[in-house]
């Protein structure tokens, strides 16, 4: 096992040391936090519970309003993968509580959501909404698997017709209206091409089309969603078109996703790590297991392990909770918490010194050395803060180190990443103005926080103590009397 991987424990070892001889201002405290193992929901990362996949049913459905699945450790988003002709079922007539109703319930939760809207399923028939093709867009009906077929039950766009781009065209302007630059969106994926918005047609017409009509889809997103991180499905790629779809959409700013782990088993349970180079030191990477339920009864799931083995080959942000949730947890408890160990970034204060006792109006530095423990970079970035608080609670002072950015972590290619160390030299404030002096002699504890350069919260530590807004109690500072 990884030694990242580890259960650690929750003790906090704090040791003081006294230089020989030394007044008692020079004394150190030196911590040196475990560890807790806990799931932590950051940004840019987590597992991804699927509310709509396939079928409106599909894996929300039995899920009373109220369940929000609050029980799954490290859920950061809910996505919802549905068909285009449920949210415009008549030309310019928009049903958006389709994607409110499911969303407002886990945003209430300070969850996101995450969108594919696709233009081909096995079910609704029109999945593409059927006005498009009255309108004059050319498309096939098919049987699924077997290819286009003019009794199939199921429709599909010829997705290089300029009648069917143009309506996707208006579709996407309505879509980036309300969801370009959303902090509630985590990702929307590239979904107009393939069936299930998957990047391939084998399961439907199984007509082929060239990576220069994959470009058209991809640009016909970007035109719209110029803040939103978007995802390029990694079979783009297949019917013969090789890389450059993929490396397309890498230099276009978007992420890779990949649908396929563990549809098959053995060395094919994934295929496509070799793109993950182009990506994941840039933007956080998308995993979608296979529907649980099918590849464990062909065999293939087994103990799930691979699924983790392709978070670490792909150095993957997030992972989909495919399957009915809660049957899910029950059934991969112990995968689950193996994968909240490695999934995306997973900051590290491995040691913290500062000085143990400074005068009311001096200088003081603070030291630590941090790690990341995950598999991927901490792409949102974050400053470590100093936070100390009185003996109420209250935040007496606030000291922010803007010269270490978590987000320039070394991450290797493979293996354990280093330990960094960084010192910052902070002076009190207002310390010479004894009136207004914001630090007052006593004695005070000392909190580590990571997030904005102004000392504002936003990444989750697996660290003991947290005061509720991801501020963690280190150990405590007296302040003296001035050193004059």
């Amino acid at each position: 096992m990884h030694a990242a991987m580890k259960w650690f424990g929750v003790c906090l070892l704090v040791v003081t040391t006294v230089a020989a001889g030394s007044s008692a201002s020079e004394k150190t405290t030196v911590v040196h936090p475990q560890d807790t193992g806990v799931a932590l929901a950051n940004p840019g990362m987590g597992w991804v519970l699927h509310h709509y996949d396939n079928s409106p049913f599909n894996y929300g459905g039995k899920l009373d309003p109220s369940d929000t699945v609050d029980d799954f450790p490290g859920v950061t988003a809910v996505y919802l993968r549905i068909a285009w002709s449920y949210l415009e079922p008549q030309e310019g007539r928009f049903n958006w509580s389709v994607l409110d109703t499911p969303a407002q319930r886990w945003l209430d939760k300070g969850k996101q959501i995450a969108l594919r809207i696709s233009c081909c399923e096995g079910s609704p028939r029109f999945a593409t909404p059927e006005w498009v093709c009255q309108a004059g867009a050319k498309g096939y009906f098919f049987t699924g698997g077997n290819g286009i077929d003019p009794d199939g039950r199921a429709w599909e766009p010829d997705y290089d017709d300029p009648i069917f781009l143009e309506k996707l065209d208006h579709f996407l302007a309505a879509l980036a209206q309300r969801y370009d630059g959303s902090p509630e969106v985590a990702f929307i994926d590239v979904g107009s091409f393939g069936v299930w918005g998957e990047g391939h047609t084998y399961w439907s017409t199984k007509k082929p089309y060239s990576a220069e009509t994959i470009i058209k889809h991809i640009d016909l997103h970007t035109k719209h969603f110029k803040k939103t991180l978007l995802a390029a499905n990694d079979d783009f790629s297949l019917h013969d078109r090789g890389r450059s779809p993929i490396e397309y959409a890498a230099k276009q700013g978007l992420t890779l996703r990949d649908d396929s782990i563990l549809v098959q088993g053995g060395k094919n349970a994934y295929l496509s790590a070799d793109f993950a180079p182009l990506f994941w030191q840039k933007v956080p990477i998308i995993l979608e297991s296979e529907h649980y339920g099918p590849s464990q009864k062909r065999g293939y799931w087994k103990d799930g392990s691979q699924y983790l083995e392709a978070i670490e080959k792909y150095h993957a942000s997030y992972a989909s909770v495919h399957w009915w949730p809660h049957e899910f947890l029950a059934a991969n408890q112990d995968l689950v918490r193996k994968i909240n160990l490695r999934l995306g970034y997973r900051l590290q204060l491995v040691e913290a010194s500062w000085p143990s006792e400074i005068p009311a109006d001096s200088t003081f530095w603070f030291k630590t050395d941090w790690r990341n423990a995950g598999v991927a970079p901490c792409l949102p970035g974050g400053h470590a803060a100093l936070t100390l608080k009185d003996a109420k609670g209250g935040i007496a002072s606030v000291f922010v180190d803007e010269g270490l950015d978590t987000r320039n972590l070394r991450m290797p290619d493979s293996g354990p990443a280093p330990t960094e160390s960084h010192r910052a030299d902070f002076g009190l404030p207002l310390a010479s103005d004894e009136r207004a002096r914001l630090l007052k002699p006593g004695i005070y504890d000392v909190f580590v926080s990571v997030g904005t350069s102004t000392g504002t919260p936003k990444i989750a530590l697996p660290l003991p103590d947290d005061d509720g807004h991801h501020r963690y109690r280190l150990g405590k500072l007296t302040v003296g009397s001035t050193s004059r």
